[in-house]
């Protein structure tokens, strides 16, 4: 499709260039921008267009078009609405999903850009109303319809017009009525307190009092009597009939149509595939409730405009104006589309290039306009983050047959491909010990001994009254928390359950268990002490990679292998891995294309090999789900844009962020569903409602309510205190809109921190060749490590300060990390080695925060050895860094909170990543955290945290 400058309507120039939302009204048949104040406010007379632009993961801007016709809104209003809202997709590339949205039949989608809820206004400029100018309060009567985000329509106030099916909202001058029908749900019920809330901030400043009307209950109190005054009195109710929302809800048997010259023809097909439709043509997909507009990618610009038109008219002789109509284009159709078809192939996708939006960009920048945002933007630096403390106390069983053995701490760590196990990791929450039961399937193990981990942790779990969060791993997918949790984790081949050894000998399958006399190759892999693996694959050259580093065996003979790809910082995790493998044994060290001849004596023939890493699963934009589980047979409603307050304590809701499923539970879940918790997630995974090729292995975790880890939590602004608020979802949204809040119920003290890193206990003897062993200070160092690994391997390991059998505190940066584009360029990697070295051997002193660049008189007159020293020590903060670097009015090094965040895509690099709230000004920190920094810093360790982790600062 080509677009020329005549098709671009001035009022879009510019639009969609960052992520948010862009609104016009249609005036005279021309759009015309509204401002930001405005945004919500719509006339039931007017017209409008929206466009929700989105910022993916991957670096993309997604758009989606809106546009909304009022109730008495003109035809040709209407009509000019659908025409320019075609323009404006052309003008974003042609790529945009279309929706029309007729008030109050909108999709959730377009709801949930306004939540609560949008309430249209009387009047509109282009109809020629006058807006809605109350000279005194009018009651007005509400109907509240939707479970997920709410429909809000006026309807007469009138006794007639309420039911027992839904939930009314009755606004009068001193006071607002929520009249909740004695068929309503919880969740309905809650949703509707949203409104209520939305109607007091915005109609009564946020002062008036708040009623709850039940159904049912006749003169019960004095407020049930002041509601029904303002109908009469009371008096039952009639039955509801039939709306005409309910008849366009009518599933039907979707129906094709062609365009045809503007006008929509029957389209004979036998089956309904993704073959019929036709890349120079533009169709109708007719679903009943929805009605789907597809355009071929070579059409153009007038069929398309005609495509539009004729799916209204369409609907005009169908008597059915209320319907959605959703237009997509070639190639970027919706999985809601996609599934109407008998089959849609994969292949199917078409390889659209930037062509499109490049020229529109070009015509554009002519015109003066910043065109920044229609490229497409570079993807946002993803670096992995643990989010879970390090310091718990780890237990692991492997499982054998129905039985699980507990295995020592020496053994621990170390898995075989060909087992199951299940873990038990406790660790220090905000308030109280949380835990992590998980369950981890080799390769290699057979289904009976799955099944069996999964019962036995299952068990687990429901002696521990459902509060643990569940996992289920698979090997060659597991997380980042997994590693993290486990620190130095080896896989060996075959395996040593009963299970396994039977199923073998029945197949007459080799064994291929690991022995130590064998000859054996390991993949070393990780970022550093607290994330490293020894992976066992064939010994077969093939098994090489440039990318990674190897460990290579037979008896007494050791090698260590180094790709060309890889750094000295996989060198040193290979030293580490050897003290297991093989401690006290001198290795011999092989760099790529220089190797010895006994090397390949050992693996064979010299072959091809990759040289690049396997990519890690991409953690994609996140999707929550509310989930309905009867029968074995699951049903999902997507949320958008979801917040912890979509969270019902009454559902089951699955967050998919494609490297990770989490099934989350609320309170009031029946202990029947909770039990079923893991199979509706694998039950998610096998439907892939999303399209998304999701792996059979993915991690899947069940969250309780109350018990959220922090790498569930990090997907929200989370508030852990609304959990342990009594009551169901309403009692507990009413408490908090008439009280202000209620106090929470008393939360378990946490345990003190001496049961994890600090407490003193006896090691296992069997852990005499152990990582930390093999690290003590005091022994002769047999291989070549650098000082400063010996120093962190010291400081990290020693004995005093962790149990041997329990995971090291985590390391968050122990090798320099590039964070910047520039930042291979600061210093050759000796100078920074021998900058940690040094570091390392200080003594210990407090931690690093901002300090004050104001000086007083005598501080800059008569500096001491002492504060030169300290100086010195905060270089890397105190040096000027150009634009970054900034004051605040108390002196300090300050720098913007969009830098300092966690998920920052522009961190900033030499700085105490664990104070990074201290380098906000005093301003931001107040706006942010809601007080002062003095008041912060009273606040209960537990509470910083908790704030900090919300603001992604922690």
């Amino acid at each position: 499709m080509s677009v020329s400058l005549r098709d671009l309507d001035p009022a879009f120039q510019g639009a969609g260039q960052k992520a948010g939302l862009e609104i016009w009204r249609i005036e005279n048949f021309r759009p015309v921008r509204i401002p930001n104040s405005s945004y919500g406010k719509f006339y039931s007379g007017d017209s409008y267009i929206v466009l929700k632009t989105t910022a993916l993961k991957s670096g993309a801007l997604r758009q989606d078009i809106h546009y909304w016709l009022g109730k008495d809104t003109s035809q040709d209003e209407s009509g000019a609405a659908a025409v320019k809202t075609v323009e404006l997709d052309a003008a974003l590339g042609g790529r945009a999903v279309q929706y029309r949205e007729v008030q109050g039949h909108e999709t959730e989608k377009f709801l949930s850009y306004f939540k609560p809820c949008i309430i249209p206004l009387e009047g509109g400029v282009a109809s020629g109303f006058k807006h809605h100018e109350a000279e005194e309060y009018k009651s007005r009567l509400y109907v509240c319809r939707g479970k997920h985000v709410v429909h809000v329509n006026e309807v007469s106030c009138a006794r007639s017009s309420l039911n027992h099916d839904d939930i009314f909202v009755l606004d009068t001058e001193s006071k607002i009525f929520q009249f909740n029908g004695s068929n309503s749900s919880i969740q309905e019920r809650a949703k509707a307190l949203e409104v209520v809330q939305y109607i007091k901030d915005n109609n009564h400043h946020g002062k008036c009092d708040i009623a709850a009307i039940e159904d049912g209950k006749l003169m019960a109190d004095a407020e049930s009597g002041e509601f029904w005054g303002f109908f009469g009195g009371f008096a039952p109710l009639p039955r509801k009939t039939a709306s005409e929302g309910d008849k366009n809800a009518d599933p039907t048997t979707p129906k094709l149509f062609r365009v045809e010259k503007g006008q929509a023809e029957v389209e004979e097909a036998d089956s309904l595939t993704r073959d019929v439709l036709n890349t120079n043509k533009c169709y109708i997909l007719d679903c009943g409730a929805e009605v789907f507009v597809w355009i071929g990618r070579t059409t153009t610009l007038d069929e398309r405009k005609s495509a539009s038109g004729a799916a209204d008219e369409l609907l005009r002789s169908l008597d059915r104006p209320k319907s959605h109509v959703i237009r997509v284009i070639e190639g970027f159709e919706t999985v809601a589309f996609k599934t109407k078809f008998d089959s849609w192939p994969p292949t199917a996708e078409v390889a659209v290039s930037e062509d499109g939006r490049g020229k529109v960009a070009a015509l554009l920048k002519r015109q003066g306009v910043n065109v920044k945002g229609l490229v497409k933007a570079e993807p946002a630096k993803d670096e992995p983050q643990v989010y879970i403390d390090c310091t718990g106390h780890l237990q692991v069983w492997r499982v054998n047959d129905s039985k699980k053995n507990l295995l020592s701490a020496s053994e621990q760590s170390k898995f075989y491909s060909g087992d199951c196990y299940i873990f038990q990791y406790s660790y220090p929450g905000e308030d109280k010990e949380e835990h992590l039961i998980g369950t981890w399937f080799g390769k290699q193990s057979i289904e009976e001994e799955q099944t069996s981990a999964t019962t036995l942790a299952s068990k687990m779990v429901e002696t521990m009254k459902f509060m643990p969060t569940q996992a289920r791993f698979y090997e060659g997918s597991e997380p980042i928390q997994f590693f993290a949790v486990f620190q130095s984790f080896i896989v060996f081949k075959g395996g040593l359950s009963e299970g396994y050894k039977k199923y073998i000998a029945e197949k007459e399958i080799p064994d291929d268990t690991y022995t130590a006399d064998g000859v054996a190759l390991f993949r070393v892999q990780g970022s550093g002490p607290d994330n490293m693996q020894a992976i066992q694959v064939d010994p077969v050259p093939s098994s090489l990679n440039s990318s990674y580093s190897y460990i290579l065996h037979s008896g007494s003979t050791v090698f260590s292998w180094s790709g060309n790809l890889t750094s000295a910082e996989n060198q040193e995790l290979v030293e580490r891995q050897l003290d297991i493998i093989k401690p006290n044994l001198q290795c011999k060290t092989q760099k790529e294309g220089s190797e010895s001849e006994p090397f390949w004596l050992l693996l064979g023939e010299k072959t091809e090999y990759p040289s690049q890493k396997t990519a890690r699963q991409p953690e994609s934009d996140p999707h929550l789900f509310s989930c309905h589980f009867s029968k074995g047979d699951l049903k999902v409603v997507e949320i958008y844009n979801f917040s912890q307050d979509d969270l019902m304590t009454e559902d089951i809701f699955i967050l998919d962020c494609h490297s990770d499923i989490f099934v989350w539970v609320g309170q009031q879940v029946d202990s029947k569903t909770k039990i079923q918790a893991l199979t509706i997630g694998e039950k998610f995974v096998e439907r892939d409602f999303l399209l998304e090729k999701l792996s059979p292995k993915v991690p899947v975790y069940v969250v309780m309510e109350g018990s959220e880890p922090p790498f569930f939590t990090r997907f929200f602004t989370w508030d852990s205190e609304k959990s342990t608020i009594h009551g169901n979802s309403f009692q507990r949204k009413l408490a908090s809109l008439k009280n202000g809040g209620t106090p929470s119920v008393n939360k378990p003290k946490r345990r003190t921190p001496t049961s994890y890193g600090g407490r003193s206990s006896v090691p296992d003897k069997s852990q005499g060749r152990s990582r930390s062993m093999s690290f003590s200070p005091d022994r002769v160092r047999v291989r070549g490590r650098s000082p400063a690994f010996n120093a962190l391997a010291a400081t990290f390991e020693s004995q005093n300060t962790r149990n041997l059998s329990t995971p090291p505190p985590t390391v968050r940066k122990l090798y320099p990390k590039s964070v910047t584009p520039d930042s291979a360029n600061l210093a050759p990697k000796a100078a920074a080695i021998a900058a940690l070295t040094s570091t390392f051997e200080q003594t210990p002193r407090e931690p690093i925060i901002p300090r004050s660049r104001k000086e007083s008189p005598k501080e800059t007159s008569t500096p001491t050895p002492e504060s030169l020293s300290k100086e010195n020590s905060m270089g890397s903060i105190q040096e000027d860094s150009k634009e970054n670097d900034a004051e605040d009015e108390e002196g300090l090094t300050i720098y913007p909170y969009e830098r300092l965040k966690t998920i920052s895509t522009d961190p900033l690099p030499d700085i105490d990543v664990t104070k990074r709230e201290t380098y906000l000004s005093a301003a931001e920190f107040k706006e942010k955290f809601g007080m002062p920094k003095e008041t912060f810093y009273k606040q209960p360790k537990w509470k910083q945290n908790k704030l900090k982790m919300a603001l992604h600062l922690f």
